[in-house]
């Protein structure tokens, strides 16, 4: 099953529902054109909802980064909604989960982007001290 996208607004912030495998391909082009197109429409919050993605191989892994970082060098927040057990697991295998705020409530996300983030040497500085 390919991925499909959708975008839905709650307050400032997009979320973009994603339901489906994340591979290489038309997926991740599909995740990188949706997460781009809504910056470029002036969302600077973006909630990536992954709770009804099924798969996500190395090249989708490599999305998520990439989304995270273009969204964050250009001053965006980037944060993942749902993220099941074998995303989440990879996550922590590649010790990813430390660049990503993963987020298992809609609402409190959706208020935590009033929060100031860390800095982007904060995080990078926390993630390698914990190598």
């Amino acid at each position: 099953m390919a991925v499909h996208a959708s975008v839905r607004q709650v307050d400032n912030v997009a979320i973009v529902d994603l339901s489906g495998r994340i591979t290489l391909g038309d997926e991740t082009d599909l995740v990188r054109d949706t997460v781009t197109r809504e910056f470029e429409r002036g969302h600077r919050s973006i909630l990536l909802n992954l709770a009804e993605v099924t798969y996500c191989d190395s090249a989708g892994l490599g999305e998520l980064v990439g989304c995270y970082s273009t969204v964050t060098r250009r001053g965006g927040s980037f944060k993942l909604l749902y993220v099941p057990k074998k995303i989440r697991d990879i996550l922590e295998v590649t010790r990813l989960d430390g660049l990503f705020e993963l987020c298992t409530d809609e609402a409190t996300a959706v208020r935590s982007f009033g929060v100031p983030p860390p800095t982007r040497m904060s995080k990078l500085l926390s993630h390698f001290r914990h190598t």
